[in-house]
């Protein structure tokens, strides 16, 4: 591995560096942007295993800021939007999300369809408080359940970059 990233890995792995590039990086990820925040998590705890917790807790924080980020501009976007003509399936989409309401928040740790429905529950105007709640919880077990998982799948022992 060259040296130069070597250096940048180290640096990343800081705390004080990593849990910010971190929360950035899982930010961005839930916004509508396709950036994925489990490679940075990953990465983070196999430079510094022992931070399980506060690096999830922080992707957890980051993500969940980013889907809140979502709803309020779907907030904004339905006061600004004029009501267009939907097709049959958005229609009953929309119908869905009403009907399920703030609990629907918490698929938003989905690929593809996540962070739309977070801006989709701010164009409803759906209860912002209860949204984000639902979206913590969705969140928070994604991060742990594929943490876990890749930690298992890639055990430290074995090492990723070397």
């Amino acid at each position: 591995m060259p040296g130069w990233i070597a250096s940048v890995l180290a640096l990343l792995a800081l705390p004080q560096y990593g849990l910010g590039a971190l929360f950035v990086v899982s930010f961005i990820s839930a916004t509508l942007l396709p950036l994925g925040s489990e490679p940075a998590l990953f990465g983070l705890l196999k430079l510094s295993p022992g931070m399980f917790w506060p690096a999830v807790l922080v992707a957890t924080a980051g993500n969940t800021l980013g889907g809140v980020t979502n709803w309020w501009m779907g907030w904004g976007a339905s006061r600004v939007a004029d009501r267009y003509r939907h097709s049959r399936v958005h229609l009953r989409a929309l119908d869905w999300l009403e009907r399920l309401g703030p609990p629907a928040c918490m698929l938003s740790w989905l690929p593809l369809v996540g962070d739309p429905l977070c801006a989709v529950a701010g164009w409803l105007r759906l209860p912002f408080w209860p949204c984000v709640a639902y979206m913590v919880v969705g969140k928070f077990l994604r991060y742990v359940c594929v943490t876990l998982l890749l930690l298992h799948v890639f055990p430290a022992q074995w090492g990723l970059w070397g």
